[in-house]
């Protein structure tokens, strides 16, 4: 048994090269801070494997000494579950050396890939097969598979493909002991027991650590269609996305909700975007795809769109003319986050519904919290398509939004109250991290509290993997 943080720091650098051992503060620096910036911890070391084998010794010479160990992907979570503590104590490992394509398999329609493989990487390599691998989120270029696995990542295809636990078939990942768990199977039947694979997909890093995954492709759309399209409120965006999915069944890719509020902040923080159907209360960004040349998509598309404006859901809109312009549109939405980013902090909600509720919701809510906090404004702004709303409250004008944080419990028991009351969720693709910690212990019923204690325990008895994070 090693003795001592400067002994297992030589054995980590035995194991990855001294260089991949990083103990220099600026050179730990980028790993102790979460996108968001609300959390900041510290760290004994980073350490970069290049591959499973030495994931696996890392995690073996940590559990010989009892060390804590936090993984991190590319760092663009949005609940701080790749962040360590304060203690300085915990180890954490980067899978971002681990980039390697293992095997592209046209014919089954899969590509296995590592972990630290950025998604945009992933779509490249899919796009090079004439192939498409559907999983998109405006942090493509810089976050990992391995965290989009870990988190069961969601973004602006679900309404056709499903969230990341859809899009995986197998998965390769290191257990709290070192052992290495082999069950890529790029396999869409496998009734052979417990589904493993699944049990991981989503569990932030807390029961393993996720090295490889099988992914799904799909084949390549060949014709796109964007629209951008306003409506007087969120009741008539369900009723455009009701009239939409039964004319274009499951060419209907995208269909994504934006505040007014939003979008502002997104155009104000990145001069020269686009600006179009200026002056009304919500919008609808509208993405219809479809794999074959020979339907007139456009047309299909502006039939529906001209039946909704006939019946006044749709107040105006227009459709993209060429890439770039759908580019354009597409960046009014992605940009948001970043947008929010810079306007300050503001309390944060990544919250599901059924579709049906969604209207109510957002009325309810937003009465609720203007009546306890005057002036503050509600963000709202997510994936309609899949009822998933990030529904983030800002400080009033002029106030700091670093003091508004003071306010999250409260703001927190408005959002959450009538969004469980409706059936529906308080995390539906960011994770529970150490954000909602607190949250999901309140509203989880205690049987399922204890049910993923029992499965915590035992994949991780002593607790090294990630800990802190969602219980």
């Amino acid at each position: 048994m090693m003795q001592g943080g400067a002994t297992l720091i030589e054995r980590l650098a035995s194991i990855v090269g001294r260089e991949h051992v990083l103990t220099d503060d600026r050179d730990v620096e980028p790993y102790l801070v979460d996108w968001r910036q609300r959390y900041r911890g510290a760290a004994r070391a980073v350490v970069q494997p290049v591959n499973t084998a030495q994931v696996a010794e890392v995690v073996r010479a940590c559990a010989d000494t009892g060390t804590a160990i936090v993984p991190q992907g590319g760092n663009t979570g949005m609940c701080g579950g790749a962040t360590p503590d304060a203690s300085g104590e915990e180890i954490v490992i980067s899978l971002a050396r681990m980039r390697a394509i293992r095997a592209l398999d046209t014919d089954n329609a899969t590509i296995t890939v590592e972990a630290g493989m950025t998604l945009s990487a992933v779509q490249d390599a899919a796009r090079e097969a004439d192939l498409l691998f559907p999983l998109s989120l405006a942090s493509e270029g810089s976050c990992t598979i391995g965290g989009n696995l870990a988190t069961n990542a969601g973004g602006t295809a679900v309404l056709r493909y499903g969230n990341a636990r859809e899009l995986v078939l197998g998965l390769e990942v290191v257990l709290a002991n070192g052992d290495i768990w082999n069950g890529l199977r790029g396999l869409r039947k496998d009734n052979t027991g417990y589904d493993l694979t699944q049990l991981f997909v989503g569990s932030e890093g807390t029961l393993g650590i996720i090295t490889a995954a099988v992914l799904k492709l799909f084949a390549a759309p060949r014709v796109s269609v964007t629209a951008f399209c306003a409506v007087a409120d969120v009741g008539h965006a369900v009723s455009l996305l009701r009239a939409m999915k039964q004319a274009l069944g499951d060419r209907l890719t995208g269909f994504e909700l934006i505040s007014a509020f939003a979008l502002r902040i997104s155009r104000k923080h990145h001069p020269g975007s686009a600006n179009p159907l200026h002056g009304y209360a919500w919008y609808a960004l509208v993405q219809v795809d479809d794999t074959s040349t020979d339907p007139p998509l456009a047309g299909l598309v502006e039939t529906v769109l001209a039946h909704a404006a006939e019946s006044d859901i749709v107040l105006d809109a227009t459709i993209a003319q060429s890439k770039e312009q759908a580019d354009r549109l597409w960046a009014l939405r992605e940009n948001i986050s970043e947008g929010q980013r810079r306007e300050g902090q503001n309390v944060k909600h990544d919250i599901s519904l059924p579709i049906s509720a969604i209207a109510q919701f957002t009325a309810d809510a937003e009465r609720g919290i203007v009546r306890a906090f005057p002036g503050a404004r509600v963000v709202a702004f997510g994936h309609l398509g899949d009822g998933n709303l990030h529904y983030n409250v800002a400080a009033p004008e002029g106030e700091s939004g670093q003091a508004f944080l003071a306010n999250t419990s409260a703001i927190n028991r408005i959002v959450h109250d009538r969004v469980v009351a409706a059936g529906g969720s308080i995390s539906a693709e960011h994770g529970i991290g150490q954000l909602k910690r607190a949250e999901l212990a309140h509203y989880k019923s205690p049987i399922e509290l204890e049910l993923m204690r029992r499965v915590k325990s035992a994949l991780d008895p002593k607790g090294l993997l990630n800990p802190g994070k969602v219980l």
